[in-house]
């Protein structure tokens, strides 16, 4: 299967995402979870620890600036669901401005991220990766800041983890997953969007809702 742009766009339209077994498989398929993983944007987890390590400022936070290296973050570990033909085509609806990234560095080493598509005022998240601590937490409170001020209404987390559990997702339906779907589809959000995100403004809006 070829997994064009256009394919990409319509899976994620109507509920579905690719996978493939392992980065060697060539095959990939397409998953329709029994129930989804969504983060409510108004209710991250932000700890007292997260919050001083964002206030410490041992990380700064960039957005689009590095998307192939925040794919290749998320694809380098011992069990990946990225393959050439998943990583192409991302990078490819990059381009495209469907999709996006949030990178966080410690100096000039990329430390974690975090990349998903757009569609309306829907963001799938599809992978993140931490190659300091919690450098995918801070990617992931950043995301959500801009989420919430630039317009979005469905942040999809595709399954739940035990991790993005403790950070504040939550499990839906299919059902309910699907007309929430629908909704943020048929409104407008501009992730791209000139959005102030100082350390200190992220943290007080953050913990306004959390």
């Amino acid at each position: 299967m070829t997994l064009s742009p256009e394919l990409l766009l319509h899976g994620y339209s109507i509920g579905i995402f690719p996978m493939a077994e392992h980065r060697n498989d060539p095959e990939v398929f397409w998953v329709d979870p029994l129930r989804r993983g969504i983060f409510p944007l108004d209710g991250f987890h932000l700890s007292r620890s997260l919050v001083r390590r964002i206030r410490r400022g041992e990380y700064h936070v960039t957005f689009d600036h590095d998307f192939a290296g925040v794919l290749q973050g998320c694809a380098d570990r011992a069990e990946t669901w990225i393959n050439p033909e998943i990583s192409d085509s991302y990078q490819a609806l990059h381009r495209l401005g469907h999709a996006h990234s949030v990178e966080v560095w410690q100096g000039s080493t990329l430390a974690g991220g975090v990349y998903g598509v757009v569609l309306g005022a829907a963001f799938f998240g599809e992978s993140m990766f931490s190659r300091r601590t919690d450098a995918s937490k801070v990617a992931l409170v950043y995301l959500i800041d801009r989420l919430r001020q630039t317009g979005f209404q469905l942040f999809d987390t595709q399954f739940l983890t035990a991790h993005l559990a403790s950070l504040g997702a939550v499990a839906i339906t299919r059902a309910e997953y699907r007309r929430r779907l629908e909704k943020a589809l048929n409104g407008s959000a501009d992730i791209a969007a000139s959005v102030d995100q100082r350390p200190q403004d992220v943290i007080q809006r953050m913990t306004q809702t959390s």
